[in-house]
């Protein structure tokens, strides 16, 4: 099975080894049939702690790590958002 691939910013990089990585999707209201923007915020591995806050990052699905870690920051995504 293929691992689900993801782009979004950074909004924190306080945590030892984890950044915050929030994701943005364009979701259809399911009554007013209008796109709203929708987001979800993920908790990804970051080994050596390089990337910082504001940058756009790829994450991929990984095994978990931890509780709430499932996710890798693979590079800095350029040419989104």
């Amino acid at each position: 099975m293929p691992r689900r691939v993801l782009h979004g910013v950074i909004v924190s990089d306080k945590n030892d080894k984890t950044v915050t990585v929030k994701v943005e999707q364009r979701v259809m209201h399911p009554i007013y049939k209008k796109y709203v923007r929708a987001h979800k915020k993920y908790a990804a591995h970051d080994e050596e702690n390089k990337f910082k806050i504001g940058e756009m990052v790829q994450i991929i699905e990984s095994r978990p790590i931890s509780k709430t870690k499932k996710w890798v920051v693979e590079t800095i995504a350029k040419g989104k958002g």
